[in-house]
């Protein structure tokens, strides 16, 4: 099962983050895919704010230092393995400790982890529309994240004026 929304701004994408993040407990793996500029950090964003990060609190691509953690409720591990070679350099890093541990991951370009993602996870895929929208598929992968979506594209409504 796949849930498609298509965002017509930055400010939707953001909510659809949002909505999410309010959801998300300890031990949950997001894995988000997408070209650049796509919208994986924005919707990061909304992740954050959903989880209770302070709004003060800038939320940023992790690019070149590949892991933000932010205290939330539960805290979020921002990882972006954009300049990772692939599986091996992920696996020196120690981050699978994080994959299974006591906070929320939301990997940027996750495919990058090959077969060590977790098997209980989301897949979201960001593409281009146009200019201003942003087409993402949200693919659960376990029953705990199929109602997980469920709960939260029910609760889903138009957000940009």
């Amino acid at each position: 099962m796949a849930f498609h929304i298509t965002s017509r701004c930055e400010k939707e994408t953001e909510r659809l983050g949002e909505l999410l993040g309010r959801e998300l407990s300890a031990g949950a793996f997001v894995a988000l895919a997408g070209e650049l500029g796509s919208g994986k950090t924005r919707f990061a964003r909304g992740v954050a704010r959903g989880i209770g990060v302070a709004e003060t609190t800038p939320i940023t691509s992790p690019t070149f230092t590949i892991l933000n953690e932010y205290r939330g409720r539960v805290p979020l591990y921002h990882f972006d393995l954009y300049r990772l070679a692939g599986v091996d350099d992920a696996a020196a890093l120690g981050f699978d400790e994080y994959f299974h541990g006591t906070g929320v991951c939301l990997v940027e370009w996750a495919e990058r982890l090959g077969d060590d993602l977790p098997v209980e996870r989301i897949d979201i895929t960001f593409r281009h529309g146009d200019e201003t929208t942003r087409l993402l598929e949200f693919v659960p992968h376990g029953i705990t994240y199929e109602a997980l979506l469920k709960k939260c594209f029910d609760r889903w409504s138009d957000s940009c004026y």
